[in-house]
C-alpha cells in the first residue's frame, strides 16, 4: 500500500533527510587510501547518533553495521570492517538514519585518490543519472518515466543498471510501496500523486547488469568483476516538482 505524506510528514522527513546529508558529506569526505572501511562505519555511527539520530541500517533484517561500503566491483550492501582503502577504488556508501520516527536513506559514490578515467566516467554516470531521474519526477508523470530516464543516461553511456535491487517509497518505515525500478518504459506505472516520497537509487555497472550475493549473505557484486557505482536520494513528490529531503 501507497502512503503519500502530508506537507507536515514531509517536513518531519526534511529535517530527518539534513541531518543524514550531512553525515554522508563528513563520511565522503574520510575517503582515502590508508582509512578502513570500519572507520567509516564508527564514524557514521558516532555522528549519527550525535545529532539525536538512529542509524537505519545497524541490525535492519541482521545487517551488523551502520553504513554500507561496497568497493570496486562490489555493487550494494558492503559490510564494513577491516579492508583498507587503496588509490584507485571506487567506493560507494550508502547509509540511513531514523530521526523521531521518520527514516531517511541516501548513498554516494566517491573515488579514493586517484582514480582512472574510465572509473571517474562510471561515477559520474551514475550521478548524472539519479538527477535524470529525479527531473522526471512531477505530479502527474508515471513511474516509469523516472526508470526510463535513469536508463537512457546509463545505457548511453555503454553501461547497465542492475535490475536485480531498486529504489523504494521511504516514510516510518525504510522501505516502503512503491518500488521504484531504475529501467523501465516512460508513460508506464503508477501516477506520481502529491505527497508521494521515494528513494530513487541507480546502481551502475561497467559491464553487464548481472549481479550475485557472495556468501556473507549480503555484498552484491558484479557477476563479471568490473566496477559499479550507486547515488540515492529521499525525494518527495510535491505540486512546484521534486524536493531533495537528502541534502545537507
Amino acid at each position: 500500500m501507497i502512503r503519500l505524506k502530508s506537507p507536515s510528514d514531509i517536513e518531519h522527513l526534511r529535517v530527518a533527510g539534513s541531518k543524514l546529508g550531512q553525515v554522508l558529506q563528513e563520511i565522503g569526505t574520510m575517503v582515502a587510501p590508508g582509512v578502513t572501511t570500519g572507520e567509516l562505519d564508527r564514524a557514521a555511527e558516532r555522528h549519527i547518533r550525535e545529532l539525536g539520530a538512529v542509524p537505519a541500517f545497524l541490525h535492519y533484517s541482521g545487517y551488523p553495521a551502520s553504513l554500507c561500503v561496497s568497493v570496486n566491483e562490489q555493487v550494494i550492501h558492503g559490510i564494513p570492517g577491516r579492508r583498507v582503502l587503496k588509490s584507485g577504488d571506487v567506493v560507494s556508501l550508502d547509509l540511513g538514519l531514523i530521526y523521531e520516527d521518520w527514516y531517511a536513506d541516501s548513498a554516494i559514490t566517491v573515488a579514493c585518490g586517484s582514480v582512472t578515467a574510465e572509473d571517474a566516467k562510471l561515477i559520474e554516470t551514475t550521478r548524472r543519472s539519479l538527477y535524470a531521474g529525479i527531473d522526471a519526477v512531477h505530479v502527474g508523470a508515471r513511474l516509469g518515466d523516472i526508470g526510463h530516464a535513469v536508463q537512457q543516461i546509463a545505457e548511453g553511456q555503454g553501461m547497465s543498471v542492475v535490475r536485480d535491487y531498486v529504489g523504494h517509497g521511504v516514510g516510518k518505515e525504510l522501505h516502503e510501496d512503491p518500488e521504484v525500478p531504475n529501467y523501465g518504459k516512460d508513460g508506464t506505472g503508477i501516477l506520481l500523486k502529491e505527497g508521494l516520497v521515494i528513494a530513487i537509487e541507480p546502481m551502475v555497472n561497467a559491464g553487464s547488469s548481472a549481479v550475485r550475493v557472495l556468501d556473507d549473505g549480503w555484498t552484491v557484486v558484479t557477476a563479471d568483476g568490473r566496477k559499479s557505482a550507486h547515488f540515492e536520494h529521499t525525494i518527495a513528490v510535491t505540486a512546484l516538482g521534486p524536493v531533495i529531503l537528502t541534502q545537507p
